[in-house]
Parts: C-alpha cells; sequence; structure tokens
C-alpha cells in the first residue's frame, strides 16, 4: 500500500476557497495518496478571533513540510504584513519558483513560451524591513547576504540540471547597487564557474532584460533573480501566457515548500462561481511532482502527468473559464477536467 502524504490545506480568502474546493474534487477524483488537514491564515483567520497568521497553521506545517495555499488578501499602505512573506521568513522558504509556459486554447501574443523564473525569496528590498527616520522620511533596507545568494544560485543551478535546463539568465541592476545587487552577481558567477560549467550563465540589466523578454520570450530559458526582481518579472512573464489564473507557484526550503496560486484573491467576484481554479490546480501538479522527487513516491508523478493532460485537454476543447474568454464557471470548469480524467 503506497504511503498517504499529509497535505496541510490553507483555503485563504476571497476566491479562495472556492478555487481550493475545486482542487481538491479534483484530486480526489485521481485518488491521490494525500490527505487534507485544513488550517486557516489572513482574513479568514483574523474572522475567527485569530492571528492572521496563528500558530497552529505554521506549526503544522512546520511538522508536515508540505502546504498548498489558496490566495490571501494583504492589505495596501496599511495593515498587517503579507502572509506569503511572514511564511517564507518564518518556515525559510528561500526559493520561488514560477514555471510559465503556453497552454492550449489559451491565446496571448507569444507562442511556445516555456520559461522557469527563480526567485530568492527571502532578503532584498521586498522582505519590507522600513522605518522612519524621522517624520516625513521613511527609508527600506535592500540586505543582501552571501550565504543567500549563493544559496539560491546553487537551487537554480542543481534545478536546471535536474530538469535538462540549457541556460540561467541572472537579471541584476549591479551597475547601480554594485554591493548588493553585486553580490548576488558574483555568487551566481561563482556558483556556475566552480560546480556547473555545463549549464550556461548569462547576465543581464534587468532593465534591458525586461525589454528583451517582451520582444521575444523565447531567447530565455531560467530566470534568477533577487526578491523584488523577482516578484515583478515573475508577473510579467505570466502575461506573455495569459496571466496569473494560467501560472502556478512554489516557495521551497531545504525541509518544506508550500504551493499557492499566485494571483490575487479577488473578492469582488468571491462567491460567485466564475472563480478560474487553473493556477492552483497546476501548482497542486507542482506538488505532486515534488513528493515524487522528494518522497521517493512515484504515484505522485503519474497522477500529475494525468491531471496535466486532462487540463490541457479541457482547454484544447474550448472549456475556458471566463477570464480565458470562455463561459464556465469554477465548478464546471472543474468538471470538465475531471471527465477528461476519466477517459
Amino acid at each position: 500500500m503506497s504511503t498517504t502524504h499529509p497535505v496541510v490545506i490553507i483555503p485563504g480568502d476571497g476566491i479562495g476557497p472556492e478555487v481550493m474546493d475545486a482542487v481538491l474534487r479534483i484530486l480526489e477524483a485521481t485518488n491521490a495518496p494525500l490527505r487534507w488537514l485544513r488550517h486557516k491564515a489572513g482574513l479568514a483567520a483574523l474572522e475567527e478571533g485569530n492571528e492572521v497568521l496563528p500558530r497552529t497553521t505554521l506549526e503544522a506545517i512546520e511538522h508536515e513540510g508540505l502546504a498548498l495555499k489558496g490566495p490571501c488578501t494583504t492589505p495596501v499602505g496599511k495593515g498587517f504584513s503579507s502572509i506569503n512573506v511572514q511564511l517564507r521568513k518564518r518556515l525559510n522558504l528561500y526559493a520561488a519558483v514560477r514555471p510559465v509556459r503556453s497552454l492550449p486554447g489559451v491565446r496571448s501574443r507569444y507562442e511556445n513560451v516555456d520559461l522557469v523564473i527563480i526567485r530568492e525569496n527571502t532578503e532584498g528590498l521586498y522582505s519590507g524591513v522600513e522605518n522612519e527616520v524621522v517624520p516625513g522620511v521613511v527609508m527600506s533596507m535592500k540586505v543582501a547576504t552571501e550565504t543567500g545568494c549563493r544559496r539560491i544560485a546553487h537551487w537554480a543551478f542543481r534545478y536546471a540540471t535536474q530538469r535538462r535546463r540549457r541556460k540561467i539568465t541572472v537579471m541584476h541592476k549591479a551597475n547601480i547597487m554594485k554591493l548588493t545587487d553585486g553580490l548576488f552577481l558574483r555568487e551566481a558567477e561563482r556558483v556556475q564557474h566552480h560546480e556547473y560549467p555545463n549549464i550556461d550563465l548569462e547576465t543581464t540589466i534587468i532593465d534591458a532584460g525586461c525589454m528583451r523578454l517582451v520582444q521575444d520570450p523565447s531567447q530565455f530559458d531560467i530566470l534568477l533573480l533577487e526578491n523584488l526582481y523577482g516578484d515583478v518579472v515573475s508577473d510579467l512573464c505570466a502575461g506573455l501566457v495569459g496571466g496569473l489564473g494560467v501560472v502556478p507557484g512554489a516557495n521551497i526550503g531545504d525541509h518544506g515548500a508550500i504551493f499557492e496560486a499566485v494571483h490575487g484573491s479577488a473578492p469582488d467576484i468571491a462567491g460567485k462561481d466564475v472563480a478560474n481554479p487553473l493556477a492552483l490546480l497546476m501548482s497542486a501538479v507542482m506538488m505532486l511532482n515534488y513528493l515524487a522527487d522528494e518522497r521517493e513516491d512515484g504515484s505522485c508523478r503519474e497522477i500529475a502527468g494525468r491531471i496535466k493532460a486532462a487540463y490541457n485537454q479541457a482547454l484544447s476543447d474550448g472549456c475556458r473559464t471566463r477570464d480565458l474568454g470562455g463561459d464556465l464557471g469554477t465548478k464546471a470548469f472543474a468538471d470538465a477536467i475531471i471527465e477528461r480524467l476519466s477517459a
């Protein structure tokens, strides 16, 4: 009998519970060897009188080493800090991974896009280390460490080797931020030179790199970026293939991982059965492949392949939610995928 893997489920808020329910129905239809442990974070936790990131939720993820998370609202310019940032820091999930590829039946300006964005997830400006120097003057601190820069470089080159990718492009602003971005760039070059000479390394200043991305994304393979740049560029790349509704995401550390939809909580459409569950489903497929790699469960890879084939077929057959130009609701789109799982 195969092992059952406990997974901490965080539905999130807004459209989160709807897309999570759709994804869990699809996973259950495959008889995936997974067991759900439901916990809350964000507004959903606050509404029950808990902290925004309850200790029980954090401890559950630490214990199981695996979570699937829906979108959580982050207030703009005020209120509590991002749940995502808190989880990444507290659990040391230093590698953010976002594969971006063209999907059948999803129209965009480009064809055959196949990129992976790897983002350092715990340092830099995005960490939100801010203070008020004097009234009316505030400062954000960009911190880079040799350990953090080297660690993400190792992770990226190891990933490229395992996935048989040919090239890593480091995007930086080391011409201006000579110490922080300079350190990030030097560590990537050092790791490549000493340990991964078989993987090509390209470097580009980020503004020029963004221009090249929208001119011709096919010239890139894996992009390696520090935290803030990675956040911006990963959304830019999602726009190359149809938007955040068709792109998965993962936050991975040495002792666990959280897989999540990278789009927002979209409270304006919550409860209307129109949200697209595909991004979270694709993240669940990443989770299954992670289990196959980290816990050597081959059944998870087989199930991941079946789900991927089913949603690709559904899209090819014209089954799409409204954000992709179709007319299916959240539940109906999940039903369409489940039908093709058994075909």
